[in-house]
């Protein structure tokens, strides 16, 4: 009597987990131009002062975050596009281990920029007049971006703990 066959070594489809990783990108690539375009300029005695997000700490780890997460999401959108095209994975199975703790480690680093950014965002307004919110509404919106980034990254790392290989 055969054995019976071993079961598959991945439960999501390989384009499926590709597709997940370049929506990741897009909204990252969003985030990034929204964030890094967004200036204000305060008139203090009929001068002109032209702010920029890079001025805050929490803009600049926000514009930090995402331009770590869409390197690793571009190495991993590579990465995927070629185990869909061979059918082969790239580094064999230890690979995977990178890729999973890699997801988790990056989604979670998405979410502390965009956390920041909302934090520091709500302070601003508190503190501030109305002048200031269209600038503020700006920050907001890259956040949100860089929030559903880490959406989809997350489930990129669900999907890739799908792949690990099974222990006995």
């Amino acid at each position: 009597m055969a054995p019976p066959p071993l079961p598959p070594t991945t439960i999501v489809p390989p384009f499926v987990s590709l597709i997940v990783r370049v929506v990741t990108l897009i909204f990252l690539l969003i985030s990034l131009i929204v964030i890094a375009t967004n200036s204000y300029t305060i008139t203090v005695s009929f001068i002109d002062i032209k702010t920029k997000s890079t001025d805050f700490y929490a803009y600049r780890y926000l514009i930090s975050t995402v331009v770590i997460g869409m390197a690793y999401t571009l190495l991993q959108t590579a990465f995927s596009i070629f185990f869909v095209t061979t059918g082969n994975r790239l580094g064999g199975e230890g690979f995977c281990l990178l890729d999973f703790y890699g997801d988790k480690f990056i989604s979670y680093f998405l979410a502390t920029g965009a956390a920041a950014s909302f934090a520091m965002t709500e302070e601003l307004r508190r503190l501030s007049n109305s002048d200031i919110d269209k600038f503020l509404n700006t920050s907001n919106a890259a956040a949100s971006l860089c929030l559903f980034g880490f959406f989809f990254s997350a489930a990129s790392s669900i999907f890739s703990s799908y792949n690990l290989p099974k222990r006995a």
